[in-house]
Protein backbone atom coordinates (compact mmCIF):
# COMPACT_ATOMS: atom_id res chain seq x y z
CA UNK A 1 0.00 0.00 0.00
CA UNK A 2 1.39 3.37 -0.96
CA UNK A 3 2.58 5.55 1.89
CA UNK A 4 0.41 8.25 0.33
CA UNK A 5 -2.75 6.31 1.19
CA UNK A 6 -3.90 7.30 4.67
CA UNK A 7 -6.44 5.50 6.83
CA UNK A 8 -8.89 7.95 8.37
CA UNK A 9 -8.47 7.13 12.06
CA UNK A 10 -11.26 9.42 13.23
CA UNK A 11 -13.69 7.93 10.72
CA UNK A 12 -12.73 4.37 11.66
CA UNK A 13 -13.19 4.89 15.40
CA UNK A 14 -16.43 6.86 15.10
CA UNK A 15 -17.86 4.27 12.72
CA UNK A 16 -16.81 1.45 15.03
CA UNK A 17 -18.51 3.13 18.00
CA UNK A 18 -21.69 3.77 16.03
CA UNK A 19 -21.91 0.20 14.73
CA UNK A 20 -21.02 -1.35 18.09
CA UNK A 21 -23.77 0.58 19.86
CA UNK A 22 -26.37 -0.55 17.32
CA UNK A 23 -28.38 -3.59 18.47
CA UNK A 24 -28.17 -6.46 15.97
CA UNK A 25 -28.32 -9.98 17.41
CA UNK A 26 -28.53 -12.76 14.85
CA UNK A 27 -32.02 -12.67 13.33
CA UNK A 28 -32.50 -8.94 13.97
CA UNK A 29 -30.09 -7.32 11.53
CA UNK A 30 -32.38 -5.49 9.11
CA UNK A 31 -32.04 -2.14 10.87
CA UNK A 32 -28.24 -2.20 11.04
CA UNK A 33 -28.11 -3.40 7.44
CA UNK A 34 -29.99 -0.20 6.51
CA UNK A 35 -27.21 1.72 8.24
CA UNK A 36 -24.50 -0.19 6.37
CA UNK A 37 -26.31 0.45 3.09
CA UNK A 38 -26.46 4.17 3.87
CA UNK A 39 -22.69 4.28 4.53
CA UNK A 40 -21.87 2.35 1.36
CA UNK A 41 -24.11 4.40 -0.92
CA UNK A 42 -22.51 7.63 0.36
CA UNK A 43 -19.26 6.37 -1.16
CA UNK A 44 -20.94 5.52 -4.44
CA UNK A 45 -20.62 1.72 -4.28
CA UNK A 46 -23.35 -0.71 -5.28
CA UNK A 47 -25.22 -2.35 -2.40
CA UNK A 48 -27.58 -5.31 -2.72
CA UNK A 49 -29.19 -7.78 -0.32
CA UNK A 50 -29.62 -11.50 -0.63
CA UNK A 51 -32.91 -13.15 0.30
CA UNK A 52 -31.97 -13.65 3.95
CA UNK A 53 -30.96 -10.02 4.35
CA UNK A 54 -27.18 -10.15 4.03
CA UNK A 55 -25.41 -7.28 2.28
CA UNK A 56 -23.40 -7.51 -0.95
CA UNK A 57 -21.17 -4.53 -1.81
CA UNK A 58 -19.54 -4.40 -5.24
CA UNK A 59 -16.30 -2.54 -5.98
CA UNK A 60 -15.42 -2.51 -9.65
CA UNK A 61 -11.84 -3.50 -10.40
CA UNK A 62 -9.27 -2.85 -13.11
CA UNK A 63 -9.89 -6.41 -14.33
CA UNK A 64 -12.84 -8.81 -14.38
CA UNK A 65 -10.52 -11.80 -14.72
CA UNK A 66 -11.65 -12.96 -11.29
CA UNK A 67 -13.80 -11.77 -8.40
CA UNK A 68 -12.43 -11.58 -4.85
CA UNK A 69 -14.80 -11.84 -1.92
CA UNK A 70 -14.35 -10.32 1.52
CA UNK A 71 -16.76 -10.97 4.37
CA UNK A 72 -17.50 -9.69 7.86
CA UNK A 73 -20.55 -10.29 9.99
CA UNK A 74 -22.72 -7.67 11.56
CA UNK A 75 -24.82 -10.09 13.63
CA UNK A 76 -23.96 -10.49 17.29
CA UNK A 77 -24.66 -12.68 20.27
CA UNK A 78 -27.92 -12.04 22.07
CA UNK A 79 -30.94 -13.64 23.67
CA UNK A 80 -34.64 -14.16 23.13
CA UNK A 81 -37.56 -14.40 25.53
CA UNK A 82 -38.29 -18.07 26.18
CA UNK A 83 -41.09 -17.73 28.72
CA UNK A 84 -42.60 -15.46 31.36
CA UNK A 85 -42.52 -16.63 34.98
CA UNK A 86 -45.39 -16.38 37.44
CA UNK A 87 -43.45 -13.70 39.34
CA UNK A 88 -43.06 -11.48 36.25
CA UNK A 89 -39.47 -12.19 35.25
CA UNK A 90 -38.31 -13.55 31.90
CA UNK A 91 -36.61 -16.83 31.12
CA UNK A 92 -34.41 -16.58 28.06
CA UNK A 93 -32.76 -18.64 25.38
CA UNK A 94 -29.34 -17.70 24.04
CA UNK A 95 -28.51 -16.62 20.50
CA UNK A 96 -24.99 -17.74 19.70
CA UNK A 97 -22.52 -18.62 22.42
CA UNK A 98 -21.83 -15.83 24.92
CA UNK A 99 -19.83 -16.61 28.06
CA UNK A 100 -22.98 -16.73 30.15
CA UNK A 101 -21.48 -15.91 33.59
CA UNK A 102 -20.38 -12.53 32.16
CA UNK A 103 -24.06 -11.68 31.61
CA UNK A 104 -24.88 -11.74 35.32
CA UNK A 105 -25.75 -8.17 36.29
CA UNK A 106 -25.64 -6.84 32.72
CA UNK A 107 -28.26 -4.42 31.46
CA UNK A 108 -30.39 -5.31 28.46
CA UNK A 109 -33.38 -4.19 26.42
CA UNK A 110 -36.42 -6.27 25.50
CA UNK A 111 -37.98 -5.40 22.15
CA UNK A 112 -41.54 -6.51 21.46
CA UNK A 113 -42.83 -7.37 18.00
CA UNK A 114 -44.77 -4.11 17.85
CA UNK A 115 -41.61 -2.10 18.51
CA UNK A 116 -41.90 -1.33 22.23
CA UNK A 117 -38.59 -1.43 24.11
CA UNK A 118 -38.21 -2.10 27.83
CA UNK A 119 -35.12 -2.03 30.03
CA UNK A 120 -34.04 -5.03 32.05
CA UNK A 121 -31.16 -6.78 33.81
CA UNK A 122 -29.77 -10.31 33.54
CA UNK A 123 -29.61 -11.86 37.01
CA UNK A 124 -29.04 -15.17 38.72
CA UNK A 125 -32.15 -16.77 40.20
CA UNK A 126 -30.28 -16.45 43.51
CA UNK A 127 -29.35 -12.79 43.11
CA UNK A 128 -29.09 -11.53 46.71
CA UNK A 129 -26.06 -12.27 48.89
CA UNK A 130 -28.07 -11.53 52.04
CA UNK A 131 -30.78 -14.04 51.16
CA UNK A 132 -29.46 -16.96 49.12
CA UNK A 133 -26.76 -19.23 50.45
CA UNK A 134 -25.76 -20.15 46.89
CA UNK A 135 -25.75 -16.58 45.54
CA UNK A 136 -22.01 -16.75 44.88
CA UNK A 137 -21.75 -20.39 43.84
CA UNK A 138 -24.86 -21.04 41.77
CA UNK A 139 -24.03 -21.93 38.18
CA UNK A 140 -24.60 -19.04 35.82
CA UNK A 141 -26.38 -20.47 32.79
CA UNK A 142 -29.69 -19.94 31.04
CA UNK A 143 -31.42 -22.43 33.34
CA UNK A 144 -30.35 -20.55 36.48
CA UNK A 145 -30.76 -16.98 35.28
CA UNK A 146 -33.61 -14.67 34.37
CA UNK A 147 -34.28 -11.12 33.25
CA UNK A 148 -35.72 -8.59 35.70
CA UNK A 149 -37.86 -6.04 33.83
CA UNK A 150 -37.68 -2.37 34.84
CA UNK A 151 -41.47 -1.95 34.84
CA UNK A 152 -44.05 -2.38 37.60
CA UNK A 153 -44.84 -6.04 37.03
CA UNK A 154 -45.86 -8.48 39.73
CA UNK A 155 -46.98 -11.49 37.74
CA UNK A 156 -47.16 -13.03 34.28
CA UNK A 157 -50.27 -11.15 33.19
CA UNK A 158 -48.65 -7.79 34.04
CA UNK A 159 -45.80 -8.66 31.68
CA UNK A 160 -48.16 -9.81 28.95
CA UNK A 161 -50.01 -6.49 29.19
CA UNK A 162 -46.74 -4.76 28.27
CA UNK A 163 -46.80 -6.70 25.01
CA UNK A 164 -43.82 -8.89 25.91
CA UNK A 165 -44.06 -12.45 24.62
CA UNK A 166 -41.92 -15.49 23.85
CA UNK A 167 -39.83 -14.85 20.75
CA UNK A 168 -39.10 -11.21 21.55
CA UNK A 169 -35.47 -10.24 21.12
CA UNK A 170 -33.25 -9.29 24.06
CA UNK A 171 -30.41 -6.86 23.30
CA UNK A 172 -27.35 -7.07 25.57
CA UNK A 173 -25.85 -3.68 26.46
CA UNK A 174 -22.50 -3.53 24.62
CA UNK A 175 -21.05 -0.86 26.97
CA UNK A 176 -18.88 0.52 24.15
CA UNK A 177 -15.93 2.67 25.24
CA UNK A 178 -13.02 4.09 23.24
CA UNK A 179 -10.09 5.12 25.41
CA UNK A 180 -7.59 7.92 24.89
CA UNK A 181 -4.91 5.23 24.58
CA UNK A 182 -6.58 3.77 21.50
CA UNK A 183 -8.38 0.78 22.97
CA UNK A 184 -11.89 -0.16 21.92
CA UNK A 185 -13.62 -2.14 24.64
CA UNK A 186 -17.10 -3.42 24.05
CA UNK A 187 -19.16 -6.50 23.55
CA UNK A 188 -19.47 -7.60 19.93
CA UNK A 189 -16.14 -6.37 18.54
CA UNK A 190 -16.58 -9.86 17.10
CA UNK A 191 -17.24 -8.94 14.39
CA UNK A 192 -18.32 -5.30 14.27
CA UNK A 193 -14.69 -4.24 14.59
CA UNK A 194 -14.04 -5.89 11.24
CA UNK A 195 -17.20 -4.39 9.71
CA UNK A 196 -15.95 -0.95 10.77
CA UNK A 197 -12.54 -1.76 9.27
CA UNK A 198 -14.18 -2.62 5.94
CA UNK A 199 -16.19 0.62 6.00
CA UNK A 200 -12.92 2.52 6.62
CA UNK A 201 -11.35 0.61 3.71
CA UNK A 202 -14.21 1.78 1.48
CA UNK A 203 -13.81 5.34 2.77
CA UNK A 204 -10.11 5.27 1.86
CA UNK A 205 -10.76 3.75 -1.58
CA UNK A 206 -13.38 6.43 -2.28
CA UNK A 207 -11.30 9.34 -0.94
CA UNK A 208 -8.09 8.28 -2.69
CA UNK A 209 -9.86 7.06 -5.84
CA UNK A 210 -8.30 3.61 -5.43
CA UNK A 211 -9.49 0.91 -7.83
CA UNK A 212 -8.61 -2.66 -6.80
CA UNK A 213 -6.88 -4.95 -9.28
CA UNK A 214 -9.89 -7.29 -9.51
CA UNK A 215 -13.60 -6.78 -8.99
CA UNK A 216 -14.26 -7.17 -5.27
CA UNK A 217 -17.46 -8.10 -3.46
CA UNK A 218 -17.78 -7.43 0.25
CA UNK A 219 -20.32 -9.66 1.98
CA UNK A 220 -21.87 -8.35 5.20
CA UNK A 221 -23.30 -11.50 6.73
CA UNK A 222 -26.08 -11.63 9.27
CA UNK A 223 -26.19 -15.24 10.50
CA UNK A 224 -22.52 -15.99 11.23
CA UNK A 225 -22.96 -16.51 14.97
CA UNK A 226 -25.31 -19.44 14.29
CA UNK A 227 -23.16 -20.98 11.56
CA UNK A 228 -24.65 -20.19 8.16
CA UNK A 229 -23.64 -16.57 7.56
CA UNK A 230 -22.25 -16.79 4.02
CA UNK A 231 -23.43 -20.27 3.14
CA UNK A 232 -24.68 -18.51 0.00
CA UNK A 233 -22.21 -16.33 -1.91
CA UNK A 234 -22.39 -14.88 -5.44
CA UNK A 235 -21.29 -17.57 -7.92
CA UNK A 236 -18.62 -15.39 -9.56
CA UNK A 237 -16.47 -15.22 -6.39
CA UNK A 238 -13.43 -17.49 -6.76
CA UNK A 239 -11.44 -16.63 -3.65
CA UNK A 240 -12.64 -15.23 -0.35
CA UNK A 241 -11.16 -13.75 2.80
CA UNK A 242 -13.24 -13.78 5.97
CA UNK A 243 -12.41 -10.71 8.03
CA UNK A 244 -13.19 -11.73 11.57
CA UNK A 245 -11.65 -11.38 15.00
CA UNK A 246 -8.24 -12.86 15.74
CA UNK A 247 -7.95 -15.06 18.83
CA UNK A 248 -5.77 -14.13 21.81
CA UNK A 249 -4.88 -16.46 24.64
CA UNK A 250 -2.97 -19.52 25.78
CA UNK A 251 -0.58 -20.93 23.16
CA UNK A 252 -1.43 -18.17 20.64
CA UNK A 253 0.87 -15.42 19.31
CA UNK A 254 -1.62 -12.67 18.47
CA UNK A 255 -1.99 -9.49 20.52
CA UNK A 256 -4.52 -6.66 20.51
CA UNK A 257 -2.21 -4.68 18.21
CA UNK A 258 -1.79 -7.27 15.44
CA UNK A 259 -3.66 -8.45 12.41
CA UNK A 260 -4.08 -12.18 12.90
CA UNK A 261 -3.69 -14.57 9.96
CA UNK A 262 -5.35 -17.91 10.66
CA UNK A 263 -3.64 -21.01 9.26
CA UNK A 264 -6.25 -23.45 10.61
CA UNK A 265 -9.43 -23.38 12.67
CA UNK A 266 -11.98 -26.00 13.74
CA UNK A 267 -12.94 -26.58 10.11
CA UNK A 268 -9.40 -27.37 9.00
CA UNK A 269 -6.57 -25.54 7.22
CA UNK A 270 -7.16 -22.47 5.09
CA UNK A 271 -5.79 -22.25 1.55
CA UNK A 272 -2.03 -22.62 1.82
CA UNK A 273 -1.14 -20.25 -1.01
CA UNK A 274 -3.52 -17.51 0.15
CA UNK A 275 -2.19 -17.73 3.70
CA UNK A 276 1.38 -17.60 2.38
CA UNK A 277 0.61 -14.57 0.21
CA UNK A 278 -0.94 -12.76 3.18
CA UNK A 279 2.02 -13.59 5.44
CA UNK A 280 4.51 -12.36 2.84
CA UNK A 281 2.55 -9.13 2.27
CA UNK A 282 2.53 -8.44 6.01
CA UNK A 283 6.18 -9.35 6.45
CA UNK A 284 7.43 -7.36 3.46
CA UNK A 285 5.46 -4.23 4.39
CA UNK A 286 6.29 -4.10 8.12
CA UNK A 287 2.72 -4.84 9.22
CA UNK A 288 2.48 -6.21 12.75
CA UNK A 289 0.94 -9.67 12.31
CA UNK A 290 0.70 -13.12 13.85
CA UNK A 291 -0.04 -16.54 12.36
CA UNK A 292 -2.12 -18.74 14.64
CA UNK A 293 -4.25 -21.87 14.92
CA UNK A 294 -7.73 -21.16 16.34
CA UNK A 295 -8.79 -24.15 18.47
CA UNK A 296 -12.53 -23.40 18.76
CA UNK A 297 -13.57 -21.29 15.80
CA UNK A 298 -15.53 -21.26 12.56
CA UNK A 299 -15.76 -18.52 9.92
CA UNK A 300 -17.87 -17.35 7.02
CA UNK A 301 -15.33 -18.90 4.65
CA UNK A 302 -15.94 -22.22 6.39
CA UNK A 303 -19.70 -21.76 5.97
CA UNK A 304 -19.24 -21.01 2.25
CA UNK A 305 -17.03 -24.07 1.72
CA UNK A 306 -19.37 -26.40 3.61
CA UNK A 307 -22.24 -25.16 1.42
CA UNK A 308 -20.33 -26.36 -1.63
CA UNK A 309 -19.06 -23.09 -3.05
CA UNK A 310 -16.14 -23.49 -5.46
CA UNK A 311 -13.69 -21.13 -3.76
CA UNK A 312 -10.40 -21.04 -1.94
CA UNK A 313 -10.37 -19.13 1.31
CA UNK A 314 -8.44 -17.41 4.06
CA UNK A 315 -9.19 -15.76 7.40
CA UNK A 316 -7.65 -12.62 8.89
CA UNK A 317 -8.74 -10.04 11.44
CA UNK A 318 -7.82 -7.77 14.33
CA UNK A 319 -6.65 -9.41 17.52
CA UNK A 320 -9.50 -9.36 20.06
CA UNK A 321 -9.11 -10.17 23.74
CA UNK A 322 -11.81 -12.01 25.76
CA UNK A 323 -13.96 -13.11 22.83
CA UNK A 324 -17.69 -13.57 23.50
CA UNK A 325 -17.27 -11.74 26.80
CA UNK A 326 -16.29 -8.13 27.41
CA UNK A 327 -14.01 -7.83 24.41
CA UNK A 328 -11.17 -5.41 23.69
CA UNK A 329 -8.92 -4.52 20.78
CA UNK A 330 -6.69 -1.61 19.84
CA UNK A 331 -6.84 0.81 16.93
CA UNK A 332 -3.51 -0.58 15.69
CA UNK A 333 -5.06 -4.01 15.10
CA UNK A 334 -7.81 -2.49 12.96
CA UNK A 335 -5.30 -0.36 11.07
CA UNK A 336 -3.06 -3.36 10.39
CA UNK A 337 -6.07 -5.33 9.15
CA UNK A 338 -7.02 -2.56 6.72
CA UNK A 339 -3.43 -2.23 5.47
CA UNK A 340 -3.17 -5.95 4.77
CA UNK A 341 -6.50 -6.04 2.95
CA UNK A 342 -5.56 -3.02 0.84
CA UNK A 343 -2.25 -4.60 -0.13
CA UNK A 344 -3.99 -7.82 -1.11
CA UNK A 345 -6.59 -6.01 -3.23
CA UNK A 346 -4.50 -3.30 -4.88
Amino acid sequence: MSENYKINKEYLLSTAKSILEFNSPTGFCFEIMDKIEEIVREFGYKFERNNKGGGIITIEGRSDEKVIGLSAHVDTLGAMVRSITSSGTLRFTLIGGPIVPTLDGEYCKIRTRDGKVYDGTFLSTSPAAHVYEDSKTKKRDANNMEIRIDEVVKNKSDVEELGIAPGDFVFIDPKTTITQSGFIKSRFIDDKGSVAALMALLEMFHRENIIPRFKTKILISNYEEVGHGTSYIPSDITEMIAVDMGCIGEDLSCTEYDVSICAKDSGGPYDYNMVTDLVNLAKNNNISYAVDIYPMYGSDVGAALKAGNNIRGALIGPGVHASHGMERTHYNALENTIKLLALYLI
